[in-house]
């Protein structure tokens, strides 16, 4: 499939190194007594944002969480949006798709930046939304970018925005965007070290529990396969390795194999599935 026109590439900074079988409960909000989310200031160093750690009651031991090294919009070069995004309440679960764009060999920073300006025109000029649909997207290179505007900003207020990820529940979720198209592959390892990092981070600042909060877009929408059948079968392993890295405790698990479902795979460049439901306001 042929990309949509890219736009001129930003500045380049050297790139850092790289580092299911269970449906979850939908119907409950995740964490325990659904604790207060917790306010973050985001600071901005060398272009990349970093939020701080602090202090979060657990049923376990934790540990301090790494916040993973976000790219901003600036940083990829994003088009200003049609309209700024809306600041809402804090996410209760975090969906994890597959983009539905080809499994690129190119893990470059340069690449992960031109795939977040082809999804934004995707989703802008094809879809007709108002920016990118997605909170944040992670490339098969592992660099986890900021997408739909003022993300950033709502997560260092223990906030969210408003997306156009997932049909009907745009306004409680949180999507995260993984380049790629995992019906029958896995991943690549760093894509997947910076999936584990990034929910980690974000369970520890909203107070979520990975077992319940950890989600895939057919769980809500089941006209879609994704993540990818593939993927969805990681979801358990995803969840536990989540917790592993909060100090939390998990069973270990394997990876598990892979049961076709039978939904709908992507039929066109970056079609995830429902992103926007009739009811929800146009993005």
């Amino acid at each position: 499939m042929t990309h949509v026109p890219a736009h001129p590439r930003s500045p380049v900074p050297s790139p850092p190194a790289p580092d299911s079988d269970r449906r979850a409960d939908l119907t409950r909000r995740s964490g325990p007594g659904r604790r207060e989310v917790l306010r973050r200031a985001a600071a901005v160093a060398g272009g990349a944002v970093l939020l701080g750690a602090v202090d979060l009651t657990r049923p376990h031991s934790a540990r301090a969480v790494t916040a993973p090294h976000i790219y901003t919009r600036a940083e990829w070069g994003a088009r200003p949006p049609t309209s700024p995004a809306t600041i809402i309440k804090a996410p209760d679960h975090l969906i994890v798709h597959h983009m539905a764009f080809p499994n690129s060999t190119d893990y470059s920073l340069a690449h992960a930046f031109q795939l977040s300006r082809d999804c934004q025109d995707l989703h802008m000029d094809t879809n007709g939304w108002s920016d990118t649909g997605q909170q944040l997207t992670i490339s098969r290179g592992g660099y986890v970018m900021e997408g739909r505007n003022r993300s950033i900003e709502a997560i260092g207020k223990g906030a969210n925005v408003l997306g156009a990820q997932c049909a009907n529940e745009n306004g409680h979720t949180l999507g995260i965007e993984n380049e790629g198209t995992y019906i029958t592959e896995l991943p690549p390892a760093a894509l997947w070290n910076s999936l584990v990092q990034t929910l980690a981070w974000l369970c520890d600042i909203y107070g979520l529990s990975p077992s319940t909060a950890i989600v895939g877009h057919r769980d809500y929408n089941s006209t879609t396969q994704c993540p990818g059948d593939a993927l969805y079968a990681q979801l358990p392993r995803l969840r536990s390795e989540v917790a592993g890295t909060l100090g939390l405790a998990s069973a270990a698990r394997a990876e598990a194999p892979v049961r076709r479902s039978g939904l709908p795979a992507p039929r066109t460049l970056g079609d995830h599935g429902p992103a926007v439901g009739a009811a929800e306001r146009r993005p």
